[in-house]
This record gives structure tokens, C-alpha cells and sequence, in this order.
């Protein structure tokens, strides 16, 4: 799949540097793969959740959210956020 863009990432794990390996993990599982479906995306990250229009995967022991939009059809992932718990669970991503 086609991430957008990785450079999100990056300047998360230098703000964090323990969540560098999850999220390196998280980038290369996705890249390699080809999901058509969330209940395909499911069997690989049985934790991701579906909230409104976009995925929320738990990272790093659930001590981080990986927030994306997928738009399985073409192919492309979008990440949007990358989330400490305690800022996600602020819900300002939402807006």
C-alpha cells in the first residue's frame, strides 16, 4: 500500500523515541501489504478500530494511536495523527 507520508512518523519518533520500532513495524507490515478490506486489514491488526471515517491502530502496547484514513480501493493510506493515549483520549482529532 501506498503511505502518506512517512515523514509524520518520523517527527513523531523523534518527539518519542520508544515508539520508533512499533511504528517502523506498523510501516513496513502496511507497505508490504495489499488490503481490499478493513476485515482484511483486521486479521493482520486485530486491534484496529473503525471510528467515523477513519482507523485507529494502538501502538507501542497501546501507549500510542496511529490515526489513518484508507482509502482501500486505490490503495493508499493517509496517516492523519499520531497520538500520545492521553491525546487521543482528548478527542481533538476528531474535529
Amino acid at each position: 500500500m501506498h503511505i502518506i507520508t512517512r515523514k509524520t512518523l518520523i517527527k513523531f519518533w523523534e518527539k518519542h523515541p520508544d515508539s520508533q520500532t512499533a511504528l517502523q513495524r506498523w510501516y513496513k507490515i502496511v507497505y508490504r501489504s495489499d488490503f481490499k478490506t478493513f476485515s482484511e486489514l483486521r486479521k493482520t491488526f486485530p486491534s484496529a478500530d473503525q471510528v467515523g471515517h477513519f482507523i485507529v491502530f494502538n501502538i507501542g502496547g497501546n501507549k500510542y494511536r496511529l490515526i489513518v484514513s484508507i482509502h482501500f480501493n486505490r490503495g493508499k493510506v493517509f496517516i492523519r495523527h499520531v497520538l500520545t493515549h492521553a491525546e487521543y483520549n482528548q478527542g481533538d482529532w476528531k474535529k
